[in-house]
């Protein structure tokens, strides 16, 4: 069994094996012609079921064989340009090369002595992430998993940093356009259920920094504690950014931390043109950023980025076997010392390769690429009468919900969207995500494919109607 360590004596091993597995996978994205094969959970369930995984095949061509049949040949692929579901971006290709170099070396970022210049590497894309944001010469920051983990990490330090004498009356304020996790971060950090206040946002899904400052001001006179604001900047149903410059305004006022959640507009910091839709994310406490969004990286690469690099001493644990509190006087630069996580993956391998392959400007490029067919989107969406768009795009979601012309019931309505949505999956032809506005079901183009053409958009479109319409005639002829 030890010839299948990796080490000096098994390289070429090594070498033949991954050459193998790359080889089948490059074939499958040179032959995919749709984004999904509408298998069924019911027939791909059968096939995992029944591999005994305690009889090994022993032969890795045996084993990616098998692997084509329970995977591989059904797997969602998102470089399909009418793949136009969730924040789920095609990736780059160094970004693909690092993630092979970083799996195969298996450096650990939790601490020097496991990692050396990957936690260099590191702090170098910390330092050029808060460059990007203007956080200012006391920034910081460290990679961590997801979206969620940025949040939950920035409201420990916000709940820290909060001057109150019980949790209880500490408040945090989210717009209702906000990600899940908020809520998510509050039951995990022990505050109240009531420790979420809801923001409501205009036609535009903005946050309405009136209703805020109302809320604000309750908050203050309840004798409760403002702990922080969430701003989003790319909100997941419909990329509508929050005016951060008002809402800092706010937060200098009442003494509340500031974080921006944005997992999904930060690709607007490369943005050769769109930058200046998150102006005013420089005055944050704190940043999330998901590369593996509007970066075009592979899961996972994300960050959180704080303004005063002492706030992450509230993440901060030394334990004698790996960080010891001396290395601290030693100057060892241990990145546990910042993070939730012990044990942690290079992923800021990745956006390294990126950047000095493609360069900040190259990745703009496709981001803007995606904002601007929004833009088109919006255009075909806002000109066909079979459809009710919701907003026009600040980033490149776009949220709308078929309309039949003979058809009056809203529930009748609801129906035929989530029919379509459905059929349309299981066709595997195009895939496309749903949501609800005001109660009722809408349909939504997540736009993360440069490669997505609006022939695309126009040819997905014409599909949901196809299905919405056959769900009205079998739903009539029922009826009838």
């Amino acid at each position: 069994m030890r010839s299948h360590l990796l080490n000096d004596t098994t390289a070429e091993r090594y070498r033949r094996s991954v050459t193998e597995g790359i080889e089948r996978v490059a074939a499958k994205l040179a032959t995919t012609d749709r984004p999904f094969t509408g298998i069924t959970v019911d027939t791909l369930a059968p096939r995992i079921a029944r591999i005994d995984l305690d009889k090994p095949l022993r032969d890795t061509t045996a084993v990616l064989d098998e692997l084509e049949d329970v995977y591989l040949r059904d797997a969602v692929y998102f470089h399909h340009p009418r793949y136009l579901a969730h924040l789920n971006c095609p990736v780059v290709i160094p970004a693909v090369v690092g993630e092979a170099v970083l799996s195969a070396v298996n450096s650990s970022l939790d601490t020097w002595d496991q990692s050396a210049g990957g936690t260099l590497i590191e702090r170098k894309l910390i330092d050029w992430t808060n460059e990007r944001l203007g956080l200012g010469p006391a920034a910081d920051g460290v990679f961590t998993s997801g979206g969620s983990q940025s949040n939950l990490q920035a409201l420990l330090l916000a709940r820290e940093e909060a001057k109150s004498d019980s949790h209880a009356k500490l408040r945090i304020f989210a717009s209702e356009a906000g990600h899940f996790s908020v809520k998510k971060s509050a039951k995990l950090l022990g505050l109240g259920q009531d420790s979420v206040v809801t923001v409501p946002v205009g036609h535009d899904k903005r946050m309405q920094t009136v209703a805020l400052a109302h809320e604000l001001e309750r908050c203050r006179r309840d004798g409760l504690v403002p702990m922080a604001v969430v701003a989003t900047a790319g909100t997941t149903d419909f990329g509508s950014i929050d005016p951060l410059p008002e809402i800092a305004e706010l937060c200098e006022q009442f003494g509340a931390w500031l974080h921006v959640d944005a997992a999904y507009g930060c690709g607007l910091l490369a943005s050769l043109k769109n930058r200046h839709r998150i102006d005013g994310i420089e005055r944050a406490d704190s940043v999330t950023v998901d590369y593996h969004k509007s970066f075009f990286q592979p899961v996972s690469s994300s960050a959180v980025l704080v303004r005063d690099a002492a706030t992450l001493r509230h993440a901060t644990y030394h334990a004698e076997y790996l960080n010891p509190q001396r290395m601290v006087q030693e100057r060892i630069p241990n990145q546990v010392d910042k993070s939730l996580q012990t044990t942690r993956r290079f992923d800021a391998l990745k956006l390294w390769m990126t950047l000095r392959v493609m360069g900040a400007d190259g990745v703009g490029r496709l981001f803007d690429e995606v904002c601007d067919l929004a833009e088109e989107g919006w255009r075909l969406l806002a000109a066909d009468p079979r459809y009710d768009v919701v907003v026009a795009p600040s980033l490149s979601t776009l949220v709308f919900r078929y309309i039949p012309a003979a058809v009056t019931d809203p529930a009748e309505i609801d129906r035929a969207n989530l029919y379509a949505r459905k059929a349309l999956f299981a066709s595997g032809d195009a895939v496309v995500a749903g949501t609800k506005v005001g109660g009722r079901h809408f349909l939504k183009f997540t736009l993360l494919n440069p490669e997505t053409t609006t022939d695309d958009i126009s040819a997905v479109l014409d599909l949901i109607a196809g299905h919405a319409e056959q769900y009205l005639g079998e739903s009539l002829d029922r009826a009838s």
